[in-house]
């Protein structure tokens, strides 16, 4: 068993985190994850409305007795989003282990706090983790550039972003962006993370609510079947190589300095994303995936994949690299 101050803060077996992400992170996958011994993460913005978070609250209590959090990403978005009402629907629901990401959390920590959570916090630079440490975050999450979704501006890798981070900070950080299996959990930790989040990896499980052609896409996939989109607007995200995000990448160079969001609105629209996972038509919307894409080769039960990443990350620890010290 590994342990580490994560594990303890957080109630939980394994230092494995599942990633907030939106239309998968629902509550039979967070139960999933949570009942094998990690940290199960729902996506508050999955739900529709405040009142139907709630409701999915609730649902993965009924499948779960062990901790298990909610994700509140705050972004700018095509449509009004009531960022308060969710973060009141997820202290109204008893919810007591929180992960914010996305813009300044200022506001929202200081909710969560008050109401006896813990927040774990998001980020894709040490600075940012900086200031979420001072307004109280209880662990940070940091955010690679391999990662899936938003990566931030300053394209840097884990190798240099985690030991950075550790190094900056006097509370807790897992590592997050492009892990997938138990060497790279043990690298995690050798950098001084104390656990992993891994989002793209949990897709490709048997309780993911996605299609199946979406998981077995994944296994198919390499770490080069990912693109970048939106940097001229300072809003990067790494999503799924395909025919609707090349379109969206060649409008983009197209317009240059000129690009507004306008021009691919409806390319990038959510429900066609949604759409994705419901039908496993992968080539109708753009959904999120990260470079650990090429790491990814079968699709086990969640309780399969954190045992065997342990599993394995103790044996990197005890047998190959105790080995190699003179």
């Amino acid at each position: 068993m590994l342990k580490t101050r994560f594990t303890e803060m957080m109630g939980i077996e394994h230092p494995i985190v599942q990633g907030g992400m939106q239309n998968v992170a629902r509550a039979e996958l967070s139960a999933a994850v949570s009942n094998g011994g990690g940290l199960g993460i729902m996506t508050a913005l999955t739900q529709p409305t405040p009142a139907d978070l709630v409701k999915e609250v609730e649902r993965c209590r009924s499948m779960t007795d062990r901790p298990f959090g909610v994700n509140l990403t705050i972004l700018p978005s095509l449509r009004p989003i009531p960022h308060k009402e969710y973060a009141q629907a997820i202290i109204d629901s008893g919810v007591k282990i929180v992960e914010t990401a996305g813009s300044n959390p200022a506001e929202f920590i200081g909710m969560f706090k008050a109401a006896g959570c813990k927040v774990i916090h998001k980020c894709t630079a040490v600075r940012h983790a900086k200031t979420a440490q001072r307004l109280g975050a209880d662990v940070i999450s940091i955010d690679g550039f391999e990662c899936a979704g938003h990566v931030g501006e300053d394209d840097i890798t884990n190798q240099i972003l985690v030991p950075m981070t550790v190094d900056a900070l006097d509370i807790c950080v897992i590592a997050s962006g492009g892990f997938g299996n138990g060497r790279q959990l043990a690298g995690a930790l050798a950098l001084g993370a104390e656990g992993i989040n891994m989002g793209t990896r949990f897709m490709a499980t048997k309780e993911a609510p996605i299609h199946d052609t979406v998981k077995q896409r994944l296994v198919d996939a390499g770490e080069r079947d990912s693109i970048l989109i939106m940097r001229a607007l300072r809003n990067t995200s790494r999503v799924f190589r395909n025919t609707v995000s090349e379109e969206v990448a060649r409008i983009e160079k197209e317009k240059g300095l000129d690009f507004k969001i306008d021009d691919v609105a409806e390319l990038v629209a959510g429900a066609r994303g949604k759409n994705v996972y419901a039908t496993g038509d992968t080539e109708t919307g753009m959904w999120s995936a990260g470079m650990v894409a090429g790491v990814i080769d079968d699709v086990p039960t969640c309780a399969e994949l954190i045992a065997r990443t342990v599993a394995e990350a103790e044996e990197v620890i005890r047998g190959r690299l105790a080995k190699l010290v003179a």
